[in-house]
C-alpha cells in the first residue's frame, strides 16, 4: 500500500489539494479534500509520503525513445535508459527499433520487454520495424504481432521509400489495430541533405566545434568558416523541411487508403502540422507528437544551427506553429525522441539529443511559465493523451487506473548539467540553461522507483 497526502493533485481533468491511496498496482482512492493525512487502517508508517509543496501528476508516457538496446551499449542500455526515465518521470516508454540488430521480429521485441519487466522499473513497449531489417521490402513479420503487446510499428530513423510497401504495411496494421508511427522524411532528399551536413561537419571537426549547438568560448574559428558551416547546414535543413512536409502528406494519404491509425513522429514544421490539422478535419485517424527540443529551441542561426538532430531544429515561425498546435489540440502528445550518443559520435555529427531527463522541465518552462499553459494541459500532453492513443488505463489520477505517478516541483529552478545525467548520452542542447520544474519521485505500479 502507498498513501500520498498533502499533494497538489493535477491531471488532465483535476486540480486541487488532496490524497491518493494505491494498492496492488492500482489507484484505489483519489480525493480532493482538506484532510491532511488520511488514516488508513492497513497502512504502516513507511507507506506514507508527505507531498507538502509538491505536485502529484500521472507518470509521463513517452511514445518515442531510443534505448540503443541491444547492440549499442556505449550509447545506452536498458539499465541506463530506465534510470534516465526514472529521473525524467516517465512510467511508460515506447522504444524505437533502430537497434543492432534491427527489431524485426516478435521474438526479438518480446525478449527486450521481458528483460525490462524483470527490472521492475518503467513499463516498456518495444516497437518492431515496418519492413524487415529496414530494407524497405518485406513486411511479413507484422503478421505475427499482437496489438496488445506491440501496439506500434515504425521505421523510425528514416522512412519507407516505396509507397506501395508502406501501404502494404499500413493495411496489415489496420487489420490488426496496430498504430503506424511515421518518421516522415523523403529518404532521397535526406541523402542530398547529408552531403551538405558532411561539408559542414568536416569544418566543424577541423575547428573543434561540437555538434550540440554551442561554440566554446575559447574557440577562435574565423567568421568566414562559421559562415560556410552555417550556409551548408541551412541548405541541408531546407532540404529536410521539404522532405518532412512531402512525406507527412504522403503518409497521411496512405493511411487514409489503408484505413489505419497513423502517428506522426517528431513533427517539426508549420507545413507538416498544417497537413495534420487538415487531415484531422477530414476524419483521418491521425495523431501527432512534438518534442521538447522543437518547442524549446530554434535552429536557423548560429550557434543553435550546430545542434544536429533529425528532424532539425527549425525557425521561430515553425516553433510558434508547433506551440499553437499543442494549444489548440492539433498536436496530441509530447514525446522526447530521447536519442543518446557517445561523446565521440556526437562530436562527429551523429544526430539526436539525450532528452528524458530534461523533458518535463523544458515543457514546464516553455509551455507553462512562458506560454501560460495550465499544468492540467501539460499533463494531458505528457500523459493522458498518449495513454488514450495506446489504450492504456494510465494517465489519470482516478480510481481503478494504474498507479503510475510522478511527484514534481513545478517551481524549482535548476541548471542543466548533462554530465550528471543517468543516461550514457551526455549531449544536451540545453546544457547550461536554467529550467523551471524538477521531477522528485517516480512511482510505477504503486511502487517507488
Amino acid at each position: 500500500m502507498l498513501v500520498i497526502y498533502n499533494a497538489n493533485i493535477v491531471d488532465k481533468n483535476t486540480s486541487g489539494k488532496g490524497f491518493v491511496i494505491c494498492e496492488k498496482g492500482k489507484i484505489t482512492l483519489a480525493q480532493i479534500c482538506n484532510e491532511k493525512k488520511p488514516m488508513v487502517t492497513e497502512a504502516k508508517d513507511e507507506d506514507y509520503i508527505d507531498a507538502q509543496g509538491l505536485t502529484l501528476m500521472p507518470a509521463f508516457i513517452d511514445m518515442h525513445a531510443h534505448f540503443r538496446y541491444p547492440g549499442q551499449p556505449l550509447k545506452e542500455d536498458l539499465d541506463s535508459g530506465l534510470a534516465a526515465a526514472k529521473n525524467g518521470g516517465f512510467g511508460t516508454l515506447v522504444l524505437m527499433p533502430n537497434t543492432n540488430p534491427v527489431m524485426s521480429s516478435y521474438e526479438q521485441a518480446k525478449a527486450v520487454m521481458d528483460e525490462a519487466k524483470s527490472k521492475k522499473m518503467s513499463n516498456i513497449f518495444q516497437t518492431t520495424s515496418i519492413t524487415k531489417d529496414f530494407e524497405g521490402k518485406d513486411t511479413s513479420h507484422i503478421d505475427s504481432l499482437n496489438p496488445r503487446e506491440f501496439p506500434v510499428i515504425t521505421e523510425d530513423g528514416h522512412d519507407v521509400l516505396s509507397s506501395s510497401i508502406m501501404l502494404e504495411g499500413m493495411k496489415k496494421a489496420a487489420d490488426k489495430g496496430i498504430i503506424v508511427s511515421c518518421h516522415c522524411e523523403d529518404p532521397e532528399l535526406a541523402i542530398q541533405a547529408k552531403v551538405y551536413r558532411q561539408n559542414a561537419l568536416k569544418l566543424m571537426k577541423e575547428f573543434q566545434i561540437p555538434a550540440w549547438g554551442v561554440i566554446p568560448e575559447d574557440n577562435k574559428t574565423p567568421d568566414n568558416v562559421l559562415s560556410e558551416i552555417s550556409e551548408n547546414l541551412t541548405t541541408a535543413n531546407n532540404l529536410l523541411k521539404v522532405a518532412e512536409d512531402a512525406f507527412t502528406y504522403r503518409n497521411i494519404q496512405l493511411a487514409n487508403l489503408a484505413g489505419c491509425r497513423v502517428h506522426i513522429c517528431h513533427c517539426s514544421t508549420k507545413g507538416s502540422i498544417d497537413a495534420v490539422r487538415e487531415a484531422k478535419k477530414n476524419g483521418c485517424k491521425c495523431t501527432v507528437e512534438i518534442t521538447p527540443h522543437h518547442i524549446g529551441l530554434t535552429g536557423d542561426k548560429l550557434p543553435e544551427i550546430l545542434a544536429l538532430v533529425n528532424p532539425p531544429l527549425r525557425s521561430e515561425t515553425d516553433r510558434r506553429a508547433l506551440i499553437e498546435a499543442l494549444r489548440d489540440g492539433t498536436a496530441d502528445t509530447i514525446s522526447t525522441d530521447h536519442a543518446p550518443h557517445t561523446s565521440d559520435d556526437k562530436a562527429a555529427g551523429a544526430p539526436g539529443f539525450t532528452g528524458s531527463e530534461t523533458a518535463f522541465a523544458v515543457c514546464n518552462t516553455v509551455l507553462c511559465k512562458q506560454e501560460k499553459f495550465s499544468l492540467k494541459k501539460l499533463s494531458a500532453l505528457m500523459s493522458a493523451n498518449a495513454a488514450e492513443i495506446l489504450d492504456l488505463k494510465k494517465g489519470l489520477i482516478k480510481e481503478g487506473y494504474d498507479a503510475d505517478l510522478v511527484l514534481v516541483d513545478p517551481d524549482e529552478k535548476w541548471t542543466v548539467k548533462a554530465a550528471d545525467f543517468a543516461s550514457k548520452g551526455k549531449a544536451s542542447p540545453f546544457e547550461g540553461k536554467e529550467l523551471i520544474g524538477k521531477v522528485k519521485k517516480l512511482i510505477v505500479n504503486g511502487k517507488i522507483i
